[in-house]
């Protein structure tokens, strides 16, 4: 009962996350909120709405290794599994932006979170500095864009999620969202710690394996759609952009509503293996501006490694 609960509260957190989406892009379409502007504010943080609501449960109710396990858990899973899985489906062309801003603040991201975690703790203080990094990034990105005239894959995104749909309509999408991202961070963290005590494991273990490639399944799905359609830069961008989100938006605001106790085994082995894969993406991206099959089954080997040595430490 405890697994179908973990898969319901899974199905019914990426279902709310995706019908808030529409409800809320529609509305600020309404409000004469320009797509750009919408693709990289309301889609970015509707779409980690699920991890959010993970977290801050989990944070609220005195169960933090959920919160940092899945966002850990979700990173590596990103770099390794999905990108890997990725391009085996199809080799990935690497954007000159890819290099130049999006991996470059993705990193800072990564070792802000591996310095501010080393006392053990995610503070107040250091939750409102990911946000307002993200926010100076947001401000920074859609500025530049606005510029150069760029067409934003998000901007995109945007115009074939708008819909003429009632006002009426659009309320009952953002309602219901919420209900289902409700109920399914419930269901996710009273299974998740139900499976641990039944089965003798930790909380930590489940969320960086199980509740992590769940909330990675939108990413998959996405990055592979992508893929096949030779919007590689799409793919990439969407996979470092989600890493970015997960660290700066998920952690930064768990951290402002309550601070985040950071397990030891994080620290001494997770942090680092998460370190490790996202300094990899560099030089894969940087040899021939191309991620091929060969660094896509690298990059899903390092994965199963991951998850062996977590499984491993736990025996």
């Amino acid at each position: 009962m405890e697994f179908l609960f973990l898969i319901l509260g899974l199905v019914a957190l990426i279902i709310g996350g995706d019908t808030l989406v529409k409800g809320a892009v529609s509305i600020a379409l309404k409000a004469k909120i320009s797509p750009l502007v919408v693709g990289m504010t309301v889609v970015s943080f509707g779409t980690s709405a699920p991890e959010l609501l993970v977290s801050l449960n989990a944070a609220l109710s005195s169960h933090p290794d959920v919160s940092i396990g899945a966002v850990v858990g979700s990173n590596i899973s990103n770099l390794g599994l999905v990108l890997g899985i990725t391009v085996l489906v199809f080799p990935i062309l690497v954007n000159r932006d890819s290099i130049r801003i999006d991996w470059p603040i993705m990193m800072i991201a990564t070792v802000l979170f591996f310095l501010f975690a080393k006392n053990g703790e995610i503070e107040f203080w250091e939750g409102v500095v990911f946000v307002l990094i993200l926010a100076l990034f947001t401000t920074w990105l859609v500025v530049r864009s606005r510029k150069k005239g760029i067409a934003l894959a998000a901007e995109e995104e945007v115009e074939e999620l708008g819909s003429k749909n009632p006002i009426g309509k659009d309320l009952a999408y953002i309602a219901v969202g919420m209900l289902g991202l409700y109920f399914g961070a419930e269901w996710l963290i009273d299974s998740v710690v139900s499976i641990a005590q039944s089965y003798g494991v930790s909380e930590k273990l489940i969320s960086v394996t199980v509740v992590a490639f769940g909330t990675s399944v939108p990413e998959l799905v996405t990055s592979c759609v992508a893929a096949l359609k030779k919007e590689t830069d799409i793919s990439i961008g969407n996979l470092i952009g989600s890493n970015l989100f997960n660290i700066l938006a998920i952690l930064g605001i768990t951290a402002i509503v309550h601070p985040i106790k950071v397990a030891d085994s994080i620290n001494e082995f997770d942090v680092y293996y998460l370190l490790g894969i996202s300094l990899l993406i560099l030089p894969f991206m940087l040899h021939q501006k191309r991620i091929g099959r060969g660094k896509g089954f690298f990059l899903v080997i390092s994965y199963l490694i991951y998850i062996y040595f977590s499984i491993s430490g736990e025996i």
